[in-house]
């Protein structure tokens, strides 16, 4: 399972570097891109404070099944220069779909192969490049099929819930801040801003405030894996739902049990300070043997060897 380092050259010079995990055996090799949620995240998904570690443990699973993957350092983190407070949520897109270009155009790879994983923020861009882009295969991994400001409230709902019960009593006067503060965002015209003291991407979040994914899903028509967590405390896991009514091609959707939004299942009672303790294990194996065996059936073969295969559901 070589590695190979792997820069992608964006429009406006930016060099985004990456690595690049062939399987073992001659190519071409199909190929997927893996991109990761939101914040100064790596290539491998990780921040000093929380390491989700997925990139490594889905590239092997992927290269032992055949599949090659590219992931890569956001602007600003990692090996790749920049700034990723001023990076707005269309460059995030944007870079994403230079990269699927590159990664296509490798001699390592089929270019008639390629699919596209995204978690969190990174599925929202993987809708998109669905939409835009020839890719054969797409996992959306905690997406949500809403616009961003209806997915924003949601998330805040949805973790205030598991906040101590002093705290839940000022659920009033905090969704009144937080009403304030997003009205300050949208108010703003840097792509910098200060709230309440602390710098905030003020573009990132503008843009995704305003973004509505379903007009993406309804343009999707390769074949769509979409998985969300029943414990996921930031996108509601009812948009499977949603996303499985919007998108014209085939579409499975799976509704995990225990599973949270940092891939890792807690049977225990879960809230974002659960966070810390499930990142000391790994990614849901279960999870990654889902995703490879479905990219497996969908890249492996010349696309005429496709099954034909209706929308399915599962629990």
């Amino acid at each position: 399972m070589p590695d190979i380092d792997m820069t992608v050259t964006t429009d406006d010079g930016t060099p985004l570097a990456g690595t690049l995990t062939l399987p073992a055996g001659p190519g071409p090799h199909p190929a997927v891109l893996l991109l990761h949620g939101s914040g100064p995240l790596d290539r491998d998904g990780n921040t000093r404070r929380l390491p989700m570690d997925l990139g490594g443990p889905l590239a092997a699973a992927l290269a032992e099944a055949g599949i090659a993957t590219l992931r890569y350092d956001r602007r600003g983190t990692g090996a790749t220069p920049g700034s990723w407070r001023t990076a707005g949520f269309s460059d995030n897109g944007q870079d994403a779909a230079t990269a699927l270009h590159a990664l296509a155009a490798r001699p390592e790879v089929r270019p008639d192969a390629v699919g596209v994983i995204g978690h969190s923020e990174g599925a929202l861009h993987a809708m998109a490049l669905a939409a835009r882009q020839e890719v054969r295969a797409v996992v959306l991994l905690a997406g949500y099929a809403r616009p961003g400001e209806d997915a924003l409230r949601w998330q805040a709902r949805s973790i205030a819930r598991g906040l101590p019960a002093p705290v839940r009593l000022l659920r009033r006067p905090l969704g009144a801040l937080g009403d304030r503060v997003l009205a300050r965002i949208k108010e703003t015209r840097t792509d910098v801003a200060r709230v309440a003291g602390l710098p905030v991407n003020a573009r990132w979040m503008r843009e995704m405030l305003v973004h509505d994914t379903r007009d993406d899903l309804t343009a999707v028509h390769a074949p769509v894996l979409a998985v969300t967590g029943a414990k996921d405390i930031q996108v509601d896991p009812a948009d499977l739902d949603e996303i499985g009514r919007l998108v014209p091609g085939r579409t499975e959707i799976h509704r995990v049990p225990g599973l949270t939004h940092v891939l890792r299942r807690d049977p225990g009672h879960h809230t974002l300070r659960s966070y810390r303790r499930l990142l000391r294990n790994p990614v849901d194996p279960g999870l990654l043997t889902l995703v490879t065996t479905w990219l497996t059936r969908r890249l492996a073969a010349p696309p005429r060897q496709l099954p034909a295969e209706g929308r399915t559901a599962a629990p």
